[in-house]
This record gives structure tokens, sequence and C-alpha cells, in this order.
């Protein structure tokens, strides 16, 4: 009788207690928290980022009782989160639903609304899943950050590139580079998001499975020389050669310029200024440009009208740019978005202060612009400057 109490105790307690705060040793000597979740029968885990560390002083002993403590309370609301979606006080959780018609629903939501290339990464990251997940009916209750993580390792160890036009120079199509993958995986991830956000799921398999680190990109740009040059050279396609010179001058993105209208170009004593909400951040904008970006832009015409118009797809518009640039005599790979980096770097090259330079170009975030910072340092330039000359001959030698 004593034994099936206990056993009874213990059936209870399981009950009321879906979640459990469990530990696992590290290497380091540190203590990694996570949470076991039992749930509709399924166990997964929920890895919290939280650590415990050697207790050696009493502020150690601190810092892993209040650890603890954060551990609990995220705890506690996970059981509460669940109990409230098995008992009805908030709607029940959708997790029966297909995972690839969800996903499917965001690409076509994106449509039109995103650059293309943005929404080709959408795509692009589908055909991976396809790929990863051979059962194309998985539910989300299926999808455990055991799944998730072995799509990063797939990414990581065995996607190619989609495109066969692309191979390398034995003649194979090569891995993912590293931001194809930080993007693909944070498409997953905003997916996912979406779902925990819609109720669909309860707990998001996200959670504890780290991104890739993205790799420093190229930032390709034209010098102030190179731009007067590419001016005096005959473009095959005028529409193409004034918007990217409109980018040029303003820092403009792609998506702004094709979006621009003549209503949102105003004047403002000296100044031509344009008024307009970014399509990447949907930050409203304010950018006052100079007589020769409003130059480039034509005759004013209807309010309703868009100042550019040029429907050349982006692979199309950069091909034009790439003949353009190579019969001007430049040897480097410009596409349309160069435009924007060659606006950064010259108003850095011409002493514009980064702050400056951060609000022209809309950035939310002050080290976006650094980047550019860090391809134009003066001070480097300054200091490699000062190297003698050591080829020369003193005279005493000679």
């Amino acid at each position: 009788m004593v034994t099936k109490h206990i056993q009874r105790m213990t059936k209870e307690k399981r009950i009321k207690e879906p979640v459990k705060l469990r530990q696992k040793k590290l290497a380091d000597g540190n203590i990694s928290l996570y949470l076991d979740i039992y749930r509709n029968g399924k166990r997964h885990y929920e890895f919290l980022k939280l650590y415990l560390i050697p207790e050696r002083t009493k502020d150690d002993r601190e810092a892993n009782r209040q650890t603890l403590q954060l551990a609990n309370s995220i705890k506690s609301k996970r059981i509460v989160e669940m109990q409230n979606g098995e008992y009805g006080f908030k709607p029940h959780f959708a997790d029966n639903v297909l995972f690839f018609d969800f996903y499917r629903s965001m690409c076509q939501a994106r449509l039109g609304v995103e650059s293309r290339g943005n929404w080709g990464n959408w795509l692009s990251c589908l055909k991976h899943l396809e790929k990863y997940e051979k059962n194309k009916n998985i539910t989300f209750a299926e999808i455990t950050p055991e799944w998730v993580q072995g799509f990063k390792d797939y990414l990581d160890d065995a996607a190619y590139c989609n495109s066969g036009r692309m191979l390398d120079d034995n003649g194979k199509v090569p891995k993912l580079a590293r931001n194809s993958k930080v993007s693909y995986f944070a498409k997953l991830c905003a997916c996912l998001n979406e779902a925990f956000d819609k109720r669909v799921i309860a707990v998001n398999p996200t959670r504890g499975v780290s991104n890739f680190k993205p790799e420093e990109g190229t930032r390709m740009y034209l010098t102030i020389d190179e731009l007067k040059k590419l001016i005096q050279t005959p473009c095959k396609c005028q529409e193409v050669r004034d918007a990217f010179l409109f980018s040029c001058l303003t820092g403009l993105r792609r998506s702004d310029i094709e979006r621009l209208k003549w209503g949102d170009v105003y004047q403002q004593g000296d100044f031509t200024r344009i008024i307009f909400r970014q399509k990447k951040t949907k930050g409203q904008e304010y950018l006052d440009i100079t007589p020769q970006a409003a130059e480039v832009m034509g005759e004013r015409k209807a309010d309703s009208e868009n100042v550019f118009k040029w429907f050349l797809y982006p692979e199309d518009t950069n091909n034009v740019l790439r003949m353009w640039v190579l019969s001007a005599g430049i040897n480097k790979d410009i596409t349309f978005h160069c435009g924007r980096h060659t606006f950064a770097v010259m108003m850095l090259d011409l002493g514009t202060d980064i702050y400056t330079v951060s609000k022209l170009l809309g950035h939310k975030m002050l080290s976006t612009t650094q980047i550019y910072a860090k391809v134009l340092d003066k001070n480097k330039q300054k200091a490699v400057a000062n190297i003698p000359n050591l080829f020369e001959a003193k005279e005493d030698d000679v």
C-alpha cells in the first residue's frame, strides 16, 4: 500500500510539473540550465542560455542564486502557458498545422511587398527545407529543437547552392557561403517565431539554437575619380545610368528609387528635399539632395508619376552596370547596391562625420555605418604613408 501511495504521489507530481529544470555540466566547468518539457506524450528541451559558475567567492554564490531564480521563473511561466493552453483559459494551440503549408503562406505574403532578393531567399530556404525534411506533411508538433539543430547542421555540412549555374574552380556546385547559411536559418527562425506569436505552437523550438555568425562582406564602391570617369562614359541604358548615379549621389536603395514619385519631391529654399518612407526599415526619411542629384532626376512631371522609369530585373540591371563600368576601364564588380556604398564612402572621404552619414543613409544603428568607416580609415592611410622609402640608395652607397 505504501508503495502504491508513493507511486500515486509521484504520478501526480509528474502531471502537475510537465516542465522540469535540469542541469548539464560543460567542459569549461560551468553548468548549463535547461528545461525538460513533456507535452502530449512527447519530450523536448529548451536551453535557457543560463549558466551556473564554479562558486569560488561570495559574489559567485550570489550570481548563481540569481541565475537559478531566473531559471525557475521561466520554468513557472512555461508551466502556466501549457496549463492555460490545455485547460481552455486561452485558445488551444494548433500544432497540427502543416509546417510547409505555413511556410509557403509566409513566402506568398512577401511577394511584391519585400524586395525580390529577400523574397528569393525565402524560396531558396524552402528548397533546402524540402531537401532536409522528406516528410512533406510534417506538423508543427514534430518540429523540435533537435529538428531545428538538424537543419542548421544540414546547412553547415550538406547543403549546396541551389543554382546549377554557379560552379567552383573544379566545375562542381559549391557549398553554401556563410552568409547564405545565416540568411536561410534566419528564415526558418522567422517562420517559427510567427507560429509562436500566432499560438500555433506553445514553445518556440528555436530557443537555445543560435544562428551562424555572419561573415563580414566586401563593400565594393567607386572612388570620386572613378565616378567622374564613369559619368564621361556612354551607357547603353540611359534609365539605368540615371538611377545608378542618383543612388551614388543620395545613398538611396534600389527599392526606394523604384518607388520614388514626384509627389515625394519638394523644393525647400535652395535645396531639393525628398520625403519618403524606407521600404526596408519603414523609417520616415527627410533627405536634402544636391543640385547634381536633382538634375539627374530630369524634368518634373505629375505628382503621381515615378521619377525613374526602368523595369529591368535586378540581374539585368547589374549586367548593364557591369558592361558600363568595364567600358569605363574600371576593374571592379559593381552592382546597383554599390551606389549606396559609393555615397557612404564618398561622404566620409569628404570629411563628413559618421553620425551625419548615418542619418543620411537612414541607418537605425550607428554600428551599421561604422562598417564604412572601416573601409575608409584615413588614420591607417596616414600611418602607412609615414613609412620611409627603404629602397632609396644613399649617395655613399652609389
